[in-house]
């Protein structure tokens, strides 16, 4: 009973994820992440616009969840995601496919319908014109009176009227341009808007319902989206740019203003050092100074004691000369008093 009990649980459990595989998988990621349609959370999504018609697209490849589209639009007032760009490369591509579609039928109807001159071309291309006028404008009025806005769209039809009566007189150019079985003949052309085939013949019905129709309005909605998107992303480019630039001045600004702290904090260091180099090299100079004055003292002192031992050494020469003088004439005195006594001594033994 047990067993049975849980098999039956785990086989509904497993039905569950089966049916609803992207559940869990929605339940875990986040609208920031890159599995998630940006032009989903912008309300532009190709495949959400186009849903329903004969160019439906089937479902996105990415995960489109009206939750995480509300979670954006409550975090994008507080801070800018930049979403619209991913948009913008998405609504380019899908926008480029459908023009080279439109060139390719462009090309496919010139190659299959009768040629005409340039000049019944033109005739035709006026019918073609006023006829996208009036379906327009039919489109417009049905718009107008499905909101209750019955004067409004009155005033619409009245418009109506006024084209239908030029659209009458350009057919009639047109039919008078060339032979009668040609004009009977469907001439097409190519919408530029969503490339949809219009008859030159198309009854007011069939252009209302082609101009006001959801393939056409949802063109021209992505279009639309896709001109204002490139808007919105050169503007954001421009308010970011200018405050990358105000930031970088700011830290310019802050960078100059710590470097003059820093100067002023090293200053009084470097006017201390100055001072002490200063007080070292009036020091030196002073000490130098004063070597020099000892060194000048000391010389003059030896120049002092060199002339003092010259002159005493002079002095004791010219005292011991005055004195061997003295000798010499005292010893040649007695020299000269010996030879007078020794004379006289000679002489007196002679007189004997």
């Amino acid at each position: 009973m047990f067993t049975s009990s849980l098999c039956s649980h785990m086989h509904w459990d497993v039905m569950k994820t089966l049916q609803h595989p992207g559940d869990e998988t929605r339940q875990r990621v986040k609208y920031a992440d890159e599995r998630v349609c940006k032009s989903h959370l912008l309300n532009c999504c190709p495949h959400d616009i186009l849903s329903g018609t004969r160019m439906d697209l089937g479902e996105c490849t990415k995960i489109h969840d009206l939750a995480l589209r509300a979670d954006y639009e409550i975090a994008s007032k507080d801070k800018d995601l930049f979403f619209e760009l991913d948009a913008v490369d998405h609504l380019e591509s899908f926008i480029a496919d459908c023009d080279r579609r439109t060139e390719l039928a462009k090309k496919r109807l010139a190659e299959t319908q009768e040629e005409i001159s340039a000049e019944v071309a033109a005739k035709a291309e006026k019918v073609h014109e006023l006829n996208e006028e009036i379906g327009k404008l039919l489109a417009k009025a049905e718009q107008l009176g499905a909101e209750g806005n019955v004067d409004e769209a009155q005033k619409v039809l009245q418009e109506v009227e006024k084209v239908r009566t030029k659209k009458k007189d350009a057919e009639e150019e047109y039919r008078n341009s060339m032979p009668a079985s040609s004009f009977q003949q469907q001439k097409l052309r190519v919408c530029e808007v969503c490339s949809a085939y219009l008859g030159l013949h198309d009854n007011d019905r069939r252009l209302a319902d082609h101009f006001g129709g959801k393939l056409h309005l949802g063109f021209i909605q992505i279009r639309e989206k896709l001109d204002q998107l490139k808007k919105t992303v050169v503007e954001k480019q421009e308010i970011r740019n200018q405050e990358r630039l105000k930031r970088r001045e700011e830290r310019e600004k802050e960078e100059k203003l710590k470097k003059t702290t820093r100067s002023q904090s090293k200053e009084p260091k470097r006017s201390h050092s100055r001072d002490r180099r200063r007080r070292r090299s009036r020091s030196a100079s002073r000490d130098k100074r004063r070597s020099r004055s000892r060194e000048r003292k000391r010389r003059q002192r030896s120049r002092s004691r060199s002339r003092g031992h010259r002159h005493n050494h002079e002095q004791s020469s010219r005292h011991k000369s005055s004195r061997d003088q003295q000798h010499s004439s005292r010893d040649g005195s007695r020299d000269g008093m010996n030879g007078r006594a020794e004379s006289r001594r000679a002489d007196d033994t002679g007189d004997l």
